[in-house]
């Protein structure tokens, strides 16, 4: 006989739009023990399991704090309600309330400009006060005050009892949608005998936590560069490029592997559980509408099961390079790599290079270092670090040169993706890493005139040497991270250079009074793409080569006021400790030869 040992989830917090799967485990008729599922379909030794998903729906609906989802609701801005901007109006406490003031009272001024500005249809945008089973809507309505100013609070009294169970599911699995909300669910999945289709036993059964809905972050916007003229060759609304444009995100993702409580403690865990960042990054990423996409430290079996099935769907093609080195999660073995995707309707690849750094360590240490070294060095270069480059070519004119190549003339691009060394105490194996991509990237430019792009982690902060080569070609010899060197690997520091006329896209944001507050005025980059609870930078960065492509537009930097709400990167509504980057260029036109 079928039977069912064990049912539960991953995580208790069920969320919209994120799937749950449970983890079912089953005794079989011979005995053995299994967690895979036994549809209809396919009975085994004539039983089969069935799956019901339920809704506990109450008699009042129970809305959800905005701050913090995972929380219920117990007051609700007035000022929100009679404007009729209740879309982030909830919240779970006073203290919670109080809390958030200060960008809450800005969400009024916003809303009150737009509708001055644009009319009654702007209420659509920032949602509109329908009632119904709100907090709102609720009898016993009272006003609190707070002790940081007049603020209008709702508290609603909450009561009642009776429940109804809607059936919404009969598969293992079960999406939350947005009728959910603030409602229980229930799992069943019983063993059923299929020559009566009688149950064999009592159903295994499992209870969730309330719904909550998916945090919804506050969409980052593209800023043309040319903003004082309001000229700019990217369409804002649907992120849509001209003529002779394309657009290019960089983005590390944060593997699952490496997103553990342990290292991410601040993070809720039912918002650090891949089951729920997988959905929010994807709902991102998809959101940029970007051509070119260079991800980092994406998992090989999520790549595989996850990013390339799912970014298909929308019209990418890709391509990956994983490290060659497992990693131990506790429960199996996973490595990470970067993956480079395009649009197929815009790009075709011609040809991709693999760098294994591990290789060139090798190769190193086999020509330059004495015998007696060569142990100490493999184990201090050996940190299976990779790039992956690939050369498209543009397949209309939409994303070709626009004036500038003769009739006919292929319109080829070169981009690299990489992922270079974290430890900060290893500053010459850094600078080799960065050293070895260019040399190889001079040699692709040396057999063919391409415009060029490096994207990627560069775990080098600006004014670090790894980030001085990129930027202007060369590193002084007196630079502090030379001093770094036990292996003689920097030496002579007049190799330490390139001839690619590489500049930093983000640089451009300095020509822009608005965005300069976020900008680090000593090296022209973003103040930070990576923030954590202990740490606050720039580590992501998009060079390109600025005598074929110009800069057009950028999407904006987030402020740390707003992400330190939650602490830090990850949270509910940024699954990543790493920011995307985004930007748009244009090809310059070329001198006929």
């Amino acid at each position: 006989m079928l039977s069912v040992l064990r049912v539960h989830l991953p995580s208790d917090i069920p969320i919209v739009g994120c799937e749950l799967t449970p983890y079912v485990l089953l005794r079989r008729p011979d005995g053995s023990i299994t967690p895979d599922d036994i549809p209809e379909s396919s009975p085994v030794d004539g039983f089969y399991l069935k799956h019901r998903w339920y809704r506990i729906q109450s008699d009042k609906g129970i809305a959800v704090c905005n701050v913090h989802p995972s929380e219920p609701a117990t007051l609700q801005c007035l000022g929100c309600i009679k404007a009729k901007t209740v879309s982030k109006s909830y919240h779970c406490s006073p203290e919670c309330f109080a809390d958030s003031w200060r960008q809450h009272r800005s969400l009024h001024a916003r809303a009150s400009n737009a509708v001055q500005e644009n009319g009654p249809e702007e209420e659509e945008m920032f949602g509109s006060f329908t009632g119904g089973s709100s907090v709102g809507s609720t009898v016993g309505a009272a006003l609190l005050g707070l002790s940081n100013g007049s603020i209008p609070v709702l508290v609603s009294d909450r009561g009642g009892a009776g429940e109804t169970w809607y059936e919404v599911g009969r598969s293992r699995t079960y999406t939350p949608s947005a009728d959910d909300v603030g409602h229980v669910l229930k799992f069943e999945c019983t063993a059923i005998d299929s020559s009566n289709g009688q149950s064999v036993a009592p159903a295994s059964t499992l209870l969730t936590s309330r719904v909550i809905p998916a945090p919804s972050p506050t969409p980052r916007r593209m800023i043309p560069l040319s903003y004082m003229d309001g000229m700019s060759g990217l369409d804002v609304e649907s992120h849509s490029s001209a003529a002779g444009t394309f657009t290019v995100l960089s983005y590390n993702v944060l593997a699952d592997l490496y997103a553990t409580s342990e290292m991410y403690s601040y993070c809720p865990p039912w918002a650090l559980s891949w089951a729920y960042r997988r959905q929010n990054l994807l709902r991102e990423i998809v959101g940029y509408r970007a051509d070119i996409l260079c991800l980092q430290e994406v998992q090989s079996d999520h790549f595989d099961e996850f990013f390339q099935p799912e970014l298909e769907k929308h019209g990418y093609v890709a391509v990956y390079k994983k490290k060659t080195t497992e990693v131990y999660t506790g429960t199996a073995y996973a490595n990470d790599g970067c993956a480079t995707f395009f649009r197929r309707d815009c790009f075709s690849l011609v040809k991709k290079y693999e760098v294994e750094f591990n290789k060139a360590a090798q190769s190193l240490t086999e020509t330059a270092i004495p015998p007696a070294q060569k142990k100490t060095a493999l184990s201090r270069l050996l940190k299976d670090n990779v790039a992956l480059i690939v050369v498209l070519e543009a397949r209309d004119a939409n994303h070709g040169a626009e004036g500038g190549s003769a009739p006919g003339k292929r319109q080829l691009l070169c981009v690299a993706n990489t992922h270079i060394h974290a430890n900060p105490e290893l500053k010459d194996v850094k600078l080799w890493q960065v050293q070895t991509l260019l040399k190889g990237l001079e040699k692709i430019a040396a057999s063919a005139d391409i415009p060029m792009l490096v994207c990627g982690d560069f775990n080098s902060v600006p004014g670090s040497a790894p980030h001085v080569l990129l930027a202007s070609g060369r590193v002084d010899p007196i630079h502090p991270d030379l001093v770094t060197d036990p292996l003689g690997i920097l030496r002579p520091t007049s190799r330490l250079c390139h001839q690619l006329p590489l500049m930093s896209a983000y640089s451009a944001f300095t020509r822009l009074e608005r965005q300069r507050r976020r900008m680090d005025p000593s090296s022209n980059e973003p103040l930070f793409t990576n923030c954590t609870r202990d740490f606050l930078g720039t580590l992501d960065y998009i060079f390109y080569t600025a005598d074929s492509l110009a800069v057009e537009s950028l999407l904006e930097l987030l402020d740390e006021e707003s992400l330190r709400r939650d602490t830090a990167l990850p949270s509910p509504e940024w699954s990543s400790d790493h920011i995307a980057l985004l930007a748009q260029f244009r090809y310059k036109p070329r001198p006929l030869r």
